[in-house]
Protein backbone atom coordinates (compact mmCIF):
# COMPACT_ATOMS: atom_id res chain seq x y z
CA UNK A 1 0.00 0.00 0.00
CA UNK A 2 1.43 3.45 -0.91
CA UNK A 3 2.22 5.97 1.84
CA UNK A 4 -0.66 8.10 3.15
CA UNK A 5 0.58 11.24 1.40
CA UNK A 6 0.73 9.45 -1.94
CA UNK A 7 -2.77 8.00 -1.45
CA UNK A 8 -4.16 11.43 -0.63
CA UNK A 9 -2.54 12.96 -3.68
CA UNK A 10 -3.94 10.21 -5.86
CA UNK A 11 -7.37 10.56 -4.25
CA UNK A 12 -7.50 14.30 -4.94
CA UNK A 13 -6.38 13.69 -8.50
CA UNK A 14 -9.13 11.09 -8.82
CA UNK A 15 -11.71 13.50 -7.38
CA UNK A 16 -10.76 16.23 -9.83
CA UNK A 17 -10.69 13.74 -12.69
CA UNK A 18 -14.17 12.39 -12.01
CA UNK A 19 -15.97 15.42 -10.55
CA UNK A 20 -14.70 18.00 -13.03
CA UNK A 21 -13.69 18.46 -16.65
CA UNK A 22 -10.25 19.73 -15.72
CA UNK A 23 -7.37 18.13 -17.63
CA UNK A 24 -6.49 15.64 -14.91
CA UNK A 25 -5.49 12.04 -15.55
CA UNK A 26 -8.23 9.41 -15.16
CA UNK A 27 -5.82 6.66 -14.17
CA UNK A 28 -7.27 3.69 -12.35
CA UNK A 29 -5.13 4.07 -9.23
CA UNK A 30 -6.45 7.60 -8.69
CA UNK A 31 -10.04 6.42 -9.05
CA UNK A 32 -9.51 3.62 -6.53
CA UNK A 33 -7.82 5.99 -4.07
CA UNK A 34 -10.71 8.44 -4.43
CA UNK A 35 -13.28 5.74 -3.64
CA UNK A 36 -11.75 5.15 -0.22
CA UNK A 37 -10.96 8.78 0.62
CA UNK A 38 -14.12 10.88 1.11
CA UNK A 39 -12.14 13.93 2.21
CA UNK A 40 -11.12 14.33 -1.44
CA UNK A 41 -14.67 15.54 -2.16
CA UNK A 42 -14.35 18.90 -0.33
CA UNK A 43 -10.76 19.34 -1.54
CA UNK A 44 -12.15 19.23 -5.08
CA UNK A 45 -14.80 21.69 -3.91
CA UNK A 46 -12.14 24.24 -3.02
CA UNK A 47 -10.63 23.96 -6.50
CA UNK A 48 -13.98 24.26 -8.30
CA UNK A 49 -15.13 27.07 -6.03
CA UNK A 50 -11.96 29.10 -6.49
CA UNK A 51 -12.18 28.85 -10.28
CA UNK A 52 -15.88 29.77 -10.32
CA UNK A 53 -15.30 32.67 -7.91
CA UNK A 54 -12.82 34.42 -10.20
CA UNK A 55 -15.36 35.89 -12.67
CA UNK A 56 -17.73 36.80 -9.83
CA UNK A 57 -15.07 38.76 -7.96
CA UNK A 58 -13.68 40.31 -11.13
CA UNK A 59 -17.01 41.50 -12.54
CA UNK A 60 -18.17 42.69 -9.12
CA UNK A 61 -14.95 44.65 -8.60
CA UNK A 62 -15.24 46.54 -11.90
CA UNK A 63 -18.88 47.41 -11.23
CA UNK A 64 -20.40 45.22 -13.94
CA UNK A 65 -24.15 44.56 -13.63
CA UNK A 66 -24.87 41.78 -11.17
CA UNK A 67 -26.69 39.63 -13.78
CA UNK A 68 -23.54 39.65 -15.92
CA UNK A 69 -21.40 38.53 -12.98
CA UNK A 70 -23.92 35.82 -12.07
CA UNK A 71 -24.15 34.53 -15.65
CA UNK A 72 -20.37 34.42 -16.05
CA UNK A 73 -20.03 32.54 -12.77
CA UNK A 74 -22.74 30.03 -13.68
CA UNK A 75 -21.15 29.40 -17.08
CA UNK A 76 -17.72 28.93 -15.49
CA UNK A 77 -19.16 26.56 -12.93
CA UNK A 78 -20.61 24.20 -15.54
CA UNK A 79 -17.62 24.52 -17.83
CA UNK A 80 -15.50 23.25 -14.94
CA UNK A 81 -17.85 20.56 -13.60
CA UNK A 82 -19.77 19.48 -16.69
CA UNK A 83 -23.40 18.45 -16.45
CA UNK A 84 -23.13 14.98 -14.92
CA UNK A 85 -24.39 16.19 -11.53
CA UNK A 86 -27.19 18.13 -13.21
CA UNK A 87 -28.15 14.95 -15.04
CA UNK A 88 -28.38 13.21 -11.67
CA UNK A 89 -30.76 15.91 -10.46
CA UNK A 90 -32.84 15.40 -13.60
CA UNK A 91 -33.09 11.64 -13.08
CA UNK A 92 -34.07 12.10 -9.43
CA UNK A 93 -36.72 14.59 -10.57
CA UNK A 94 -38.23 11.99 -12.87
CA UNK A 95 -38.06 9.37 -10.11
CA UNK A 96 -39.86 11.71 -7.71
CA UNK A 97 -42.76 11.95 -10.16
CA UNK A 98 -43.72 8.26 -9.91
CA UNK A 99 -45.27 6.33 -7.05
CA UNK A 100 -43.52 3.02 -6.32
CA UNK A 101 -39.97 2.12 -5.37
CA UNK A 102 -39.64 -0.35 -8.22
CA UNK A 103 -40.86 2.16 -10.79
CA UNK A 104 -38.62 4.90 -9.39
CA UNK A 105 -35.58 2.67 -9.78
CA UNK A 106 -36.59 1.90 -13.34
CA UNK A 107 -36.95 5.61 -14.08
CA UNK A 108 -33.43 6.28 -12.80
CA UNK A 109 -32.10 4.01 -15.56
CA UNK A 110 -34.42 5.37 -18.25
CA UNK A 111 -32.84 7.76 -20.75
CA UNK A 112 -36.17 9.44 -21.51
CA UNK A 113 -36.54 12.95 -20.14
CA UNK A 114 -39.85 13.46 -18.35
CA UNK A 115 -41.62 16.41 -16.83
CA UNK A 116 -40.06 15.68 -13.42
CA UNK A 117 -36.58 16.03 -14.89
CA UNK A 118 -37.49 19.28 -16.64
CA UNK A 119 -38.95 20.70 -13.44
CA UNK A 120 -35.96 19.63 -11.33
CA UNK A 121 -33.39 21.05 -13.74
CA UNK A 122 -35.41 24.24 -14.24
CA UNK A 123 -35.73 24.82 -10.51
CA UNK A 124 -32.08 23.88 -9.97
CA UNK A 125 -30.71 26.27 -12.57
CA UNK A 126 -33.08 29.07 -11.63
CA UNK A 127 -32.32 28.71 -7.93
CA UNK A 128 -28.57 28.62 -8.48
CA UNK A 129 -28.69 31.59 -10.84
CA UNK A 130 -30.75 33.66 -8.43
CA UNK A 131 -28.41 32.75 -5.59
CA UNK A 132 -25.41 33.86 -7.64
CA UNK A 133 -27.27 37.03 -8.60
CA UNK A 134 -27.87 37.86 -4.95
CA UNK A 135 -24.23 37.20 -4.09
CA UNK A 136 -23.06 39.31 -7.04
CA UNK A 137 -25.24 42.23 -5.96
CA UNK A 138 -23.92 42.04 -2.41
CA UNK A 139 -20.35 41.73 -3.66
CA UNK A 140 -20.21 44.88 -5.77
CA UNK A 141 -17.42 47.18 -4.69
CA UNK A 142 -13.81 48.10 -5.50
CA UNK A 143 -10.95 45.72 -4.88
CA UNK A 144 -8.42 48.53 -4.92
CA UNK A 145 -8.99 49.70 -1.38
CA UNK A 146 -8.96 48.15 2.09
CA UNK A 147 -8.99 44.37 1.74
CA UNK A 148 -10.68 44.00 5.13
CA UNK A 149 -13.68 46.08 6.21
CA UNK A 150 -15.11 45.68 9.74
CA UNK A 151 -13.49 42.30 10.16
CA UNK A 152 -14.62 40.88 6.81
CA UNK A 153 -13.02 40.86 3.36
CA UNK A 154 -13.93 43.59 0.89
CA UNK A 155 -17.32 42.84 -0.77
CA UNK A 156 -15.92 41.23 -3.97
CA UNK A 157 -13.62 38.99 -1.94
CA UNK A 158 -16.42 38.14 0.48
CA UNK A 159 -18.64 37.19 -2.45
CA UNK A 160 -15.87 34.99 -3.82
CA UNK A 161 -15.45 33.39 -0.41
CA UNK A 162 -19.15 32.62 -0.25
CA UNK A 163 -19.03 30.90 -3.66
CA UNK A 164 -16.10 28.77 -2.50
CA UNK A 165 -17.83 27.89 0.77
CA UNK A 166 -20.99 26.88 -1.11
CA UNK A 167 -19.01 24.57 -3.40
CA UNK A 168 -17.06 23.04 -0.53
CA UNK A 169 -20.35 22.49 1.30
CA UNK A 170 -21.89 20.81 -1.75
CA UNK A 171 -18.94 18.42 -1.97
CA UNK A 172 -19.06 17.81 1.79
CA UNK A 173 -22.66 16.77 1.21
CA UNK A 174 -21.52 14.27 -1.41
CA UNK A 175 -19.03 12.88 1.11
CA UNK A 176 -21.89 12.47 3.60
CA UNK A 177 -23.90 10.52 1.02
CA UNK A 178 -20.85 8.30 0.44
CA UNK A 179 -20.33 7.68 4.16
CA UNK A 180 -23.96 7.17 5.18
CA UNK A 181 -25.63 5.91 2.01
CA UNK A 182 -26.36 2.34 0.95
CA UNK A 183 -26.10 1.64 -2.78
CA UNK A 184 -29.08 0.24 -4.69
CA UNK A 185 -27.15 -0.52 -7.88
CA UNK A 186 -23.60 -1.12 -9.02
CA UNK A 187 -21.92 1.95 -10.40
CA UNK A 188 -20.63 5.33 -9.19
CA UNK A 189 -22.62 5.28 -5.96
CA UNK A 190 -21.66 1.75 -4.99
CA UNK A 191 -17.99 2.50 -5.62
CA UNK A 192 -18.08 4.91 -2.67
CA UNK A 193 -20.68 3.49 -0.30
CA UNK A 194 -18.92 0.13 -0.44
CA UNK A 195 -15.69 1.56 0.96
CA UNK A 196 -16.75 4.59 3.00
CA UNK A 197 -17.98 4.35 6.59
CA UNK A 198 -19.68 6.92 8.83
CA UNK A 199 -16.45 7.38 10.77
CA UNK A 200 -14.63 8.54 7.65
CA UNK A 201 -16.82 11.66 7.50
CA UNK A 202 -14.54 13.21 10.13
CA UNK A 203 -11.94 13.86 7.43
CA UNK A 204 -14.23 15.74 5.02
CA UNK A 205 -15.64 17.81 7.90
CA UNK A 206 -12.15 18.77 9.09
CA UNK A 207 -11.08 19.73 5.56
CA UNK A 208 -14.25 21.81 5.10
CA UNK A 209 -14.04 23.82 8.33
CA UNK A 210 -11.55 26.42 6.98
CA UNK A 211 -14.15 27.40 4.37
CA UNK A 212 -16.24 28.90 7.18
CA UNK A 213 -13.59 31.62 7.57
CA UNK A 214 -13.74 32.83 3.97
CA UNK A 215 -16.23 35.63 4.67
CA UNK A 216 -14.51 36.86 7.84
CA UNK A 217 -16.78 37.72 10.75
CA UNK A 218 -19.80 37.48 8.46
CA UNK A 219 -21.93 34.37 9.01
CA UNK A 220 -22.36 33.93 5.25
CA UNK A 221 -19.75 31.20 4.74
CA UNK A 222 -20.60 29.11 7.85
CA UNK A 223 -24.30 29.28 7.01
CA UNK A 224 -23.62 28.30 3.38
CA UNK A 225 -21.52 25.30 4.41
CA UNK A 226 -24.06 24.10 6.96
CA UNK A 227 -26.96 24.65 4.55
CA UNK A 228 -25.31 22.55 1.82
CA UNK A 229 -24.51 19.75 4.26
CA UNK A 230 -28.04 19.74 5.69
CA UNK A 231 -29.52 19.68 2.19
CA UNK A 232 -27.47 16.61 1.32
CA UNK A 233 -28.79 14.85 4.43
CA UNK A 234 -32.35 15.68 3.34
CA UNK A 235 -31.63 14.28 -0.13
CA UNK A 236 -30.15 11.15 1.48
CA UNK A 237 -33.23 10.72 3.65
CA UNK A 238 -35.46 11.11 0.58
CA UNK A 239 -33.41 8.53 -1.31
CA UNK A 240 -33.65 6.02 1.51
CA UNK A 241 -37.41 6.37 1.84
CA UNK A 242 -38.26 6.68 -1.87
CA UNK A 243 -35.56 4.61 -3.58
CA UNK A 244 -34.36 2.28 -0.84
CA UNK A 245 -30.83 3.66 -1.06
CA UNK A 246 -28.54 5.78 -3.22
CA UNK A 247 -26.89 5.70 -6.62
CA UNK A 248 -24.81 8.11 -8.66
CA UNK A 249 -27.86 10.24 -9.45
CA UNK A 250 -28.44 10.87 -5.75
CA UNK A 251 -24.85 12.08 -5.41
CA UNK A 252 -25.44 14.51 -8.28
CA UNK A 253 -28.73 15.76 -6.84
CA UNK A 254 -27.14 16.31 -3.43
CA UNK A 255 -24.39 18.38 -5.07
CA UNK A 256 -26.68 20.55 -7.19
CA UNK A 257 -29.30 21.18 -4.50
CA UNK A 258 -26.65 21.68 -1.83
CA UNK A 259 -24.97 24.42 -3.84
CA UNK A 260 -28.33 26.07 -4.63
CA UNK A 261 -29.41 26.21 -0.99
CA UNK A 262 -25.94 27.24 0.18
CA UNK A 263 -25.74 30.27 -2.12
CA UNK A 264 -29.16 31.54 -1.19
CA UNK A 265 -28.79 30.85 2.54
CA UNK A 266 -25.37 32.50 2.55
CA UNK A 267 -26.77 35.59 0.83
CA UNK A 268 -29.54 35.83 3.44
CA UNK A 269 -27.01 35.47 6.27
CA UNK A 270 -24.89 38.22 4.70
CA UNK A 271 -27.82 40.65 4.61
CA UNK A 272 -29.04 39.83 8.10
CA UNK A 273 -25.64 40.14 9.78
Amino acid sequence: MPPTRVRLRRAVRGALGFLTRLPVSHEGRAWVAFQGTPLAFPVAGYVVGLIAAVPLAAFSAVGAPAPVAAAATLATLYLVTGINHLDGLADCGDAAAVHTVERRREVLKDTTTGVGALAAVGIGLAGTTLGLLAVAQLGRGPLFGPLVVNGSPAPPLRAAGLVVAAEVGAKLGMAAVACYGEAITDGFGAAFTGRATPGLLVGPVAVSVPATLLTGVSAAAPVALLAAFTTALVVLRWARSRLGGVNGDVFGAANELGRLVALNAGAVAWVMA
